[in-house]
């Protein structure tokens, strides 16, 4: 088999993700120290005010994680005491830390085939069943065209940590949300190497986050030091979003020669961000991972961590979500892919069992 001959020789296991930092990148960060301003200051600031211009939104907050910021956006909704919260099955396991932290109980509903975020006939669902509030996760690229969660009336906070810089059509991701919350950690499209922020245009909002942060300060606000790395991964996202989307573009194209299908949406109008590249399987998904591990490509369930993880035989109640819990995997996608590793990859995409 001419896979097995063009992959014989290789010997250096594929890591799933690479920071997008080059050494020179480094220089920000050394002159924060040399500033003796490592701690939340005025490159935060700077950040944080670069970031709101990109996504669209007035006014916001950085912290250090983004449980942080979405403890902090559902803390400046004041919600009623004991109040439901809806969110999609897919979505990460520590929204429910997030949530029951807090005294609020966590609904969950299914996803849409189309985008694979919760679907509206859901969405409406949970706000029927008293919840007063939606936490929208876009896993893996995807942005939820064709819905509008914001008629359902309670506002919703969305996550665009997985989905910063697709669009549809001209709508982009944030778009949908009354506040967004995104993570720059290690393996995001934007990455300080840590950290998070909280967006949003109300003025009430902004009084509230203030009021909020004046108890905490310091202690949850993203430190200088990694406010100077989210600068120049802003300053290179264009550059970053262009090569992940080519490579994204490579992958599918790869995938159609198997009878596996791409997760979420494939439609021609969609630029995805290129933060994972996530396919469906017809098979099992721990074969498919042994069988790229052979070629010393990494490989993983996409939504091992997620809230489905609690709920695996519910087929009946998330009968969209579940197929993909159980037979979704993600594949290596990040700008800085060599030439010689992403043929690999591509050629172990064109030949999944």
């Amino acid at each position: 088999d001419s896979l097995y001959l063009a992959l014989e020789a290789f010997v250096a296991i594929i890591p799933f993700y690479k920071p997008t930092l080059r050494r020179k990148d480094m220089d920000a960060v050394l002159q924060t120290m040399v500033d003796e301003r490592i701690g939340p200051g005025e490159r935060k600031n700077l950040f944080l005010k670069e970031f709101c211009d990109r996504i669209g939104f007035a006014h916001g907050v950085a912290l250090r994680t983004v449980i942080d910021a979405m403890i902090c956006g559902l803390k400046i909704l004041n919600l009623p005491e004991g109040s439901r919260i809806g969110t999609g099955v897919l979505a990460p396991s520590y929204y429910e830390d997030v949530v029951r932290s807090l005294g609020y109980e966590l609904l969950l509903g299914d996803i849409d085939k189309e985008h694979g975020c919760l679907s509206q006939a859901e969405a409406d669902r949970l706000v029927q069943e008293g919840c007063k509030a939606l936490l929208l996760h876009e896993p893996v690229c995807q942005i939820p065209f064709g819905v509008d969660y914001k008629e359902l009336g309670v506002p919703v906070m969305e996550d665009i940590s997985q989905s910063i810089g697709s669009s549809f059509e001209e709508r982009n991701a944030g778009s949908w949300g009354d506040l967004v919350v995104c993570s720059f950690e290690e393996d995001g499209v934007v990455s300080c190497g840590g950290g998070a922020a909280l967006v949003f245009n109300e003025k009430e909002h902004k009084t509230a986050a203030t009021e909020l942060l004046s108890n905490t300060g310091s202690h949850v606000e993203l430190p200088d030091m990694n406010a100077a790395l989210g600068l120049i991964q802003l300053a290179a996202l264009d550059e970053h979003l262009h090569r992940r989307r080519e490579l994204y573009s490579l992958y599918t194209k790869s995938l159609m020669k198997t009878h596996h299908r791409l997760f979420g949406i494939g439609h021609i109008d969609f630029e995805p961000n290129g933060y994972g590249f996530c396919t469906t399987l017809d098979s099992k998904a721990e074969d498919v991972i042994a069988f790229a591990k052979k070629y010393e490509v990494s490989a993983k369930r996409t939504f091992a961590d997620s809230l489905a993880s609690h709920h695996q035989e519910a087929f009946e109640t998330y009968p969209v979500a579940l197929p993909a819990f159980h037979r979704s995997i993600s594949l290596p996608i990040y700008p800085f892919l060599s030439q010689s590793d992403l043929q690999v990859i591509l050629k172990v995409i064109a030949h999944l069992p």
